[in-house]
């Protein structure tokens, strides 16, 4: 590609490329059911049932390792059925409905339990639990996710709309972080004085559940579907179910993308727990309504600090490519994680700010540009194989994606047991705090460097990307 086509590239998209700010922020306003439905009970998974009710936290990390089974089947049957859905509505767009709102009615329910339980039958109401709702938010999140790669044709404009979700995703991250402070407020305290920490956790996802169901409404109503509308209603063949992995696997690039991923986030999120329990057990000495304030304040550090990243990181890829805008993310990220030995201070809890807001600035990075790849991968495949499967990309890119966090958190208990962590003790073994501390800066460095070699082997620069499109309208013409 010679300078004054790079150069012409690297401007504003043309304006049929363009979409209207109230679609980015339609498909954006998904993130809200997408950290609801998917995180926010693994968040508070933990504070709920060992913190509060006491049950063995290997249990817990278990059901969620399980999780990733369901997920194999729900993702791969609904990214399927909405690449094969034919309707006046669209092929995304009934399923986001649909989904939506028995997403935002189930999330509650997920902790319906009662005190008093044996561990068994905690274990056993997650168990169930879980294995009806992963099939519900499948229903909304494998066509939600497929619409972000077909909703442009452009190269940029896709890192434009998937900064804009992320940018909206911080509102939902947000509440996340106040969940374990809400399920702490004195409104719910029992009669000994104590937080009712169950209580307020049922109250607090009824609330999120209802603002899930009103989302899932504004979102059908706002997002429309160009490839659907424009290409696959008249022409494309209906896609067999067993391509939806196995012929999507075969694809070079995507399997670079996919490796970076799961390193990504099994390195993370074998963690995720152990930054709450160093907040609580050694900045803040066991306090825990104290540690959930301190969780609140990273909340808000980590959205401003990855409301910065989003920009930050969509400029580097603007101007030197996604394939660079990633890499520099994982270097950054590298960084970031060691430097938790040293943030993590409770000489000095206000570090724990820097600590949250510089792995909430490269993490709001690593999202937006991750995503924005997806929609170059299926142009290749179109490239290759003639057929517009966005619904079998993300149906694979989502499991695999989740099988990193599910081993990650699935790991995340038994490394909590591992370093000796006693919930019945306020105050922690000293041996414990240090192995909490170098685990938490440790793990996710390899992971991170593992997907750093990885992404260096992505093919699909901007270069290539431009004379993949040019071949493709050429061949079917423009959409």
């Amino acid at each position: 590609m010679n300078t004054s086509t790079l150069h012409m590239a690297q401007a504003a998209p043309p304006a049929t490329d363009r979409l209207p700010l109230k679609q980015k922020i339609g498909f954006g306003l998904g993130s809200v059911l997408d950290m609801w439905g998917h995180w926010l009970y693994a968040s508070l998974a933990f504070q709920v049932f060992n913190i509060f009710l006491g049950v063995a936290p290997g249990l817990i990390s278990t059901v969620q390792a399980i999780k990733i089974f369901i997920d194999a089947g729900s993702d791969a049957v609904f990214g399927w059925l909405s690449d094969n859905t034919r309707s006046r509505y669209g092929r995304r767009r009934p399923f986001i409905l649909v989904g939506g709102v028995l997403a935002g009615i189930g999330l509650p329910l997920m902790f319906a339990v009662g005190k008093g339980w044996t561990d068994t039958q905690y274990f056993v109401f997650m168990l169930i639990s879980m294995v009806i709702y992963v099939p519900v938010m499948s229903c909304f999140n494998m066509p939600w996710v497929s619409l972000g790669a077909e909703m442009t044709p452009d190269y940029h404009e896709r890192t434009s709309l998937m900064a804009v979700r992320n940018a909206i995703q911080k509102g939902p991250e947000l509440a996340m972080f106040f969940a374990a402070q809400f399920t702490t407020l004195s409104l719910f305290n029992g009669a000994d004085g104590k937080p009712d920490i169950l209580r307020g956790a049922q109250v607090y996802t009824g609330i999120l559940g209802a603002i899930m169901v009103a989302v899932s409404i504004a979102i059908f109503l706002l997002v429309r579907e160009r490839y659907y509308e424009k290409l696959v209603s008249q022409s494309q063949a209906r896609i067999p179910l067993a391509d939806t992995l196995w012929r999507t696997l075969r694809c070079q690039p995507f399997r670079a993308v996919l490796t970076m991923s799961l390193a990504y986030s099994i390195g993370t999120a074998m963690v995720g727990a152990l930054g709450y329990y160093a907040t609580v057990y050694y900045v803040c000495k066991g306090d825990v309504v104290l540690a959930t304030k301190w969780n609140t304040a990273m909340g808000l550090a980590g959205m401003g600090f990855g409301f910065a990243g989003i920009p930050f990181f969509s400029w580097i890829a603007r101007r030197w490519g996604k394939r660079t805008g990633l890499a520099c993310v994982l270097a950054l990220a590298i960084c970031a994680f060691i430097g938790d030995w040293w943030l993590y201070d409770p000489e000095l809890p206000v570090l724990q700010l820097f600590a949250c807001g510089f792995v909430a600035f490269t993490g709001a990075g690593f999202w937006t540009l991750y995503a924005a790849t997806i929609g170059d991968v299926v142009d290749y495949d179109e490239s290759q194989t003639g057929q517009r499967r966005e619904g079998s990309f993300s149906a694979c890119q989502s499991w695999i994606s989740k099988v990193g966090i599910a081993l990650g958190v699935g790991a995340s208990g038994w490394i909590l047991q591992f370093t000796g962590f006693d919930a019945k003790q306020a105050v922690q073994d000293p041996n414990a705090i240090f192995w909490i501390r170098i685990l938490l800066s440790g793990i996710p460095v390899i992971g991170l460097v593992l997907a750093l070699i990885a992404i260096l082997r992505f093919p699909l620069t901007e270069g290539r990307m431009l004379e993949i499109r040019g071949r493709l309208e050429a061949t079917r013409g423009t959409v």
